[in-house]
């Protein structure tokens, strides 16, 4: 594109050059021994090319033979050093400087103000900056970091603190505080006269008033150990004297009432409780009298109405001790006599250590009598309701609960049944062809008899499970029935109905037999020749089939 035809070098008035053919970037550089040299014209018409060669060979042996002052400096200089930026430079480098405040103390006679020491950190990585307070132990003041981390405004045009603002006797204003620097550390010190700040004359810290007038001890006065509170808390807590007395006037009756008094040596008071026996018929509220100090002596008169008002401390002159406690003498509190007739082993080593002059005799109180010891429990009669288990339950507890099994006689019988055949004895003709089954539950000791259906007659129950018990025994001691009883041919009444025994199973001869010892002579020999009767007339019928059958030789 060319404009030197004469016209503005505006849009529109410049026009491109038809004639131009080469449209490369030219090169300026050409690399020759690697060595960048500028590119030589090329050798015009005329123009002799040893020369021009030449030429180049001087600059390249000028180029190799030349100390590149300008470029890299010279070889005295060491290495160039790397850049490090600041915030890797100054990474964990802190200026300390020690200051100080004041607090104006308002309403107090003693103090106008406090004098209240910090600690100024300067973090040269960003420029933040805090200020913390020494914790002073019991100062009654809330210490410690007064302002976390950052940068603190300077004034209210945005500007903040640089360290270049901080030096000895200047002071810092942060948040309406006005902090005085006093002094800094050495490494404050050496940072900033390496960077040319002349630093003020190191200023003393202020006293203050309220830390001196803590350090001065206070009056203090010392208590006799007679009245000393806590010296007593501290060595008789939880020591308490224990004595066992009679309280003669509590019956009209003259019966005595036992009674325990408790003194506690922690303050000196007594407590009084009673003693409840079992079924003594007594309200049970233990508590006679609750804790307290007990007056002995007061200036109040006879006619004092002690029954309406209190006696307050100022009219008290003297209180119980463990001096007017002793064993085998009575003792009068609150109007009411006590006879005291023993005390617990602490009580008396107590006594032997701290008052050996005191005499201490114990004695023994005569049991009293209770005219239903030892008599034996009657339950009251049977009243014909229920079982007499069940009836006995409630003679035991308000709530009765199920008479006790036995659980083992019931787990090894289980499903153990006595089976008998039995025929009702009654005068009626109409009874002769009934036929019962009366069954003897071995796992309870229940019997039930069940009717066999026949013409004219319905069968089924005719006695559920249940006791029976013999004619004869008394409801208060009855005697039931057991298989010792059921013999062949034997009699069994109940409830108004006789039952004769015709016939039983093997299992009953088998159970009876193992427990041979327990049952009567005559029972076994009575279904031994019942049942082996019926066996030997079996095992004749049996043979007697067997040689029938045999062919003849």
């Amino acid at each position: 594109m060319s404009w030197n035809h004469g016209l503005p070098f505006l849009p529109g008035y410049t026009f491109l050059d038809v004639t131009k053919s080469a449209f490369h970037r030219p090169q300026t550089l050409t690399y020759s021994r690697g060595c960048a040299l500028p590119t030589r014209p090329t050798v015009g018409i005329g123009q002799d090319p040893l020369l021009s060669e030449q030429l180049i060979q001087q600059e390249l042996s000028e180029l190799s033979f030349e100390t590149p002052d300008v470029t890299y400096g010279s070889f005295d200089r060491g290495l160039v050093q790397d850049f490090i930026p600041a915030h890797v430079a100054l990474d964990k480098k802190v200026l300390r400087y020690y200051a100080y405040f004041q607090e104006n103390i308002l309403f107090s006679p003693e103090e106008e103000s406090h004098v209240r020491p910090v600690v100024i950190y300067y973090y040269l990585e960003d420029d933040s900056m805090c200020i913390i307070e020494p914790v002073v132990e019991n100062s009654g003041l809330p210490q410690g970091k007064r302002i976390k981390r950052q940068r603190l405004p300077k004034n209210e045009r945005g500007e903040h603190y640089h360290w270049k603002d901080l030096n000895i006797g200047a002071d810092l204003e942060a948040y309406g505080v006005t902090y005085h620097i006093t002094q800094c550390d050495a490494f404050t010190e050496e940072f900033l006269e390496s960077e040319g700040i002349v630093l003020n004359e190191p200023e003393p810290m202020p006293v203050d008033p309220r830390s001196e007038r803590r350090k001065t001890p206070r009056p203090s006065f010392t208590t006799a150990a007679g009245a000393d509170k806590m010296h007593q808390f501290l060595t008789m807590d939880r020591k308490v004297l224990r004595f066992f007395a009679l309280w003669e006037d509590a019956d009209p009756n003259g019966e005595t009432t036992p009674v325990t008094i408790q003194y506690h040596l922690v303050d000196d008071t007594v407590e009084i409780n009673e003693v409840y026996e079992r079924n003594c018929g007594r309200f049970p509220f233990p508590a006679l009298m609750h804790r307290l100090k007990l007056p002995k002596i007061t200036e109040a008169s006879g006619t004092f109405p002690s029954c309406v008002l209190e006696v307050s401390a100022a009219e008290v002159q003297e209180y119980y001790s463990p001096k007017d406690f002793r064993v085998g003498q009575p003792i009068t509190l609150l109007g009411r006599r006590f006879l005291l007739y023993d005390c617990d082993g602490f009580t008396k080593e107590y006594y032997q250590k701290n008052h050996p002059d005191l005499e201490m005799k114990p004695f023994e109180v005569p049991k009293k009598k209770d005219p239903l010891r030892g008599r034996r429990k009657e339950a009251p009669p049977y009243n014909g309701f229920g079982s007499p288990e069940d009836s006995l339950q409630n003679c035991f507890s308000l709530i009765p609960t199920p008479p006790k099994k036995n659980v083992l006689k019931m787990l090894e019988n289980e499903h153990k049944v006595l089976c008998y055949r039995a025929r009702l004895d009654s005068p009626n003709p109409g009874d002769e062809n009934r036929h019962f089954i009366l069954s003897y539950f071995l796992s309870d000791d229940v019997i039930s008899i069940f009717e066999k259906p026949t013409r004219g007659i319905i069968g089924g129950k005719f006695l559920k499970k249940m006791r029976i018990p013999k004619p004869g025994s008394t409801v208060d001691d009855p005697e039931f029935y057991s298989p010792a009883d059921f013999a062949i041919g034997a009699t069994v009444e109940v409830f108004g109905h006789r039952f004769v025994l015709t016939e039983a199973d093997h299992n009953v001869l088998k159970y009876l037999e193992s427990n041979a010892s327990r049952i009567p002579l005559q029972t076994l020999d009575s279904l031994r020749q019942t049942l082996g009767v019926e066996t030997a007339n079996s095992q004749l019928t049996t043979m007697a089939d067997d040689v029938a059958a045999e062919p003849s030789s």
